[in-house]
């Protein structure tokens, strides 16, 4: 039988636990996160990948443009302005009066948030797309401006679009051994996937040109390769094809010099720059800011809670991933390449990486209108300032 708590006791039990109570609900709840609101940018890192044969390919572009009546630009939908490159534009400006140009802006679907909901931060794309419109429309750049994405349930509208858009261009051209179009971009802007598109539309025919998810896959122009069949009697959506539309595929061109170390590193993330120009560390760093500013529960598979500490959220997800190293240890290296390539395939959160508004458009407008700068050039002129700098130091020093 047991022993009967005296009523003593049971008062004091009954005073522990309300004190234990207490001390449980007046505990200080702990702190909300707060990401980075800016990401310290080293201004050391690469600023450029203007390789030998972008320059070289460049160089044949403008040989073959007397020859061409049509560009078809790429740029990236995830970075709409920094995919912009100013010096492809200006290399292949000569005598646009008689060149038509369609912009079309890849990759729409990686910048769709999974289920269409928009988190804090996060730019609506149906607005970027109008605004982004309105731009060229009053820039007055292109005869038209497209968006295609991947496996987006308007992406064959898109491309039907695109070819009516080029058969009225080649019909307005009415040449008739065919009209010859030329695809150009940044590396890894989607020139190569955007062709094998338009020649299954409207060819019906499969892959002509390698694609990888890679930059520089592509290093020379390719053979001009038919999109739209030859005119025939019995088509009429076919009349004043003359022997049909041919598209040429090109390496992808990068700029000489970017200015923006921040944009490097966008146009890192989004792959036009080869993996280990600038560290894959640095790289993840970034994406895990961006991915903070927008949602950090995009990663709490992989990291529970919250953070702003790189190898804190790479160990996390190296560990979850089986991506260790010797004794187990977390390869942050390899942790760090995977979140990235998770990004750009769109696994892990979907956001533009530019801010598109009236204010950064401007931006870009001012910037494409400066001259070409070299990294050679960027590098002079840095130490000229640098210089200049300790001049008037050393003047201020002497007064």
């Amino acid at each position: 039988m047991a022993t009967p708590i005296s009523t003593s006791a049971a008062a004091a039990v009954g005073a522990a636990v309300k004190k234990v109570a207490k001390s449980v609900t007046t505990a200080s709840p702990e702190p909300a996160f707060q990401p980075r609101q800016t990401f310290e940018v080293s201004e050391s890192i690469t600023r450029s990948y203007y390789l030998g044969h972008h320059h070289a390919a460049l160089n044949r572009m403008q040989k073959m443009l007397s020859n061409v009546g049509l560009i078809i630009e790429c740029r990236d939908f995830r970075v709409p302005l920094s995919s912009w490159n100013p010096l492809l534009e200006r290399q292949l400006a000569t005598s646009t009066a008689e060149r038509a140009r369609i912009i079309v802006y890849t990759k729409r679907d990686l910048a769709v948030p999974n289920g269409g909901r928009f988190a804090r931060g996060q730019q609506n794309p149906a607005e970027v797309v109008r605004k982004l419109k309105e731009f060229h429309r009053k820039k007055g750049d292109a005869k038209d401006v497209l968006f295609t994405g991947g496996e987006s349930k308007d992406g064959g509208a898109m491309l039907q679009q695109l070819l009516g858009t080029i058969k009225q261009v080649a019909r307005e051209a009415n040449i008739l051994t065919g009209l010859r179009a030329m695809v150009v971009g940044m590396p890894n802007a989607g020139k190569s996937t955007l062709l094998n598109k338009l020649r299954a539309k409207g060819m019906n025919l499969g892959k002509a040109a390698k694609t990888g998810a890679e930059p520089g896959v592509t290093r020379k122009l390719g053979t001009p390769v038919r999109i739209v069949p030859r005119e025939t009697d019995t088509d009429p959506s076919l009349t004043g094809m003359g022997e049909g539309v041919f598209l040429v595929d090109t390496p992808g061109v990068f700029m000489p010099y970017v200015s923006s170390a921040e944009d490097m590193l966008k146009l890192s993330l989004a792959g036009s720059v080869k993996d280990g120009i600038i560290s894959n560390v640095t790289v993840a760093d970034y994406l895990l800011y961006r991915v903070n500013l927008v949602d950090p529960r995009c990663y709490r598979q992989y990291c529970e809670r919250p953070t702003n500490d790189v190898y804190r959220f790479l160990g996390n997800v190296a560990r979850k991933t089986g991506k260790l190293a010797k004794f187990k240890e977390p390869n942050i290296e390899a942790a760090a390449d995977w979140v990235i390539q998770e990004w750009r395939r769109g696994r892990l959160a979907r956001f533009l990486l530019d801010r598109v508004d009236d204010e950064t458009m401007g931006r870009a407008v001012d910037a494409a209108r400066e001259p070409t700068t070299s990294l050679s050039q960027a590098r002079k002129a840095l130490k000229v300032e640098r210089k200049e700098k300790r001049m008037e130091k050393r003047s201020a020093a002497q007064s």
